[in-house]
């Protein structure tokens, strides 16, 4: 079984980004990711309604840090310091060595190439660091854009769940993509 140990917490650079640790001085970034119904449309969550609810899931993103259980990292440019966008380790299984993927980026940055070239450096990361065999990604049938960044970095499509979980009084589909450590 892997143990997981996210302290000191892992800084990741690509080519033009700096994935860092997410704190209270990204409450504003965080409120506008979370908040916004076009970045939030294929996360079947509720939407942040207040600073202080964006507060909060930036504690609950730290206490997963702080437990080992989970890891986010938020997504900035080499230029600017300023949020992007969160990408992260989520549902960890240390005893099947899985993990599942996910992200989030602002409107503004969609179409950049910036979560393929995150999500491209933490399959680097999960697999070489924290010694994954593999790992998930779990998507709306209908984001089109995500699947087409896992499939560009060589995620397969293994299931299809239909009506498989209920949110917000109606019955949700989802895929499983993933992707093996070989």
């Amino acid at each position: 079984m892997l143990n997981f140990n996210f302290t000191p917490f892992p800084v990741i650079e690509t080519d033009r980004l700096i994935l860092r640790q997410i704190t209270n001085d990204d409450v504003n970034e965080v409120f506008e990711l979370r908040s916004n119904p076009e970045t939030m449309k294929y996360i079947p969550r509720p939407l942040v309604k207040s600073s202080e609810d964006a507060l909060e899931h930036i504690a609950m993103i730290e206490e997963k840090i702080v437990t080992n259980t989970g890891i986010n990292w938020g997504i900035t440019l080499k230029t600017n310091s300023k949020l992007l966008g969160i990408i992260g380790y989520y549902r960890m299984q240390p005893e099947n060595y899985r993990a599942e993927i996910g992200y989030i980026l602002l409107p503004d940055f969609h179409g950049k190439g910036i979560i393929t070239e995150a999500v491209q450096r933490l399959i680097t990361f999960g697999f070489n660091d924290l010694k994954l065999h593999s790992i998930e990604a779990v998507i709306d049938p209908e984001n089109f854009a995500s699947e087409k960044v896992l499939q560009k970095c060589n995620f397969v499509k293994e299931a299809h769940f239909k009506e498989s979980d209920f949110y917000e009084g109606k019955f949700l589909d989802k895929v499983i993509y993933s992707l093996l450590n070989n």
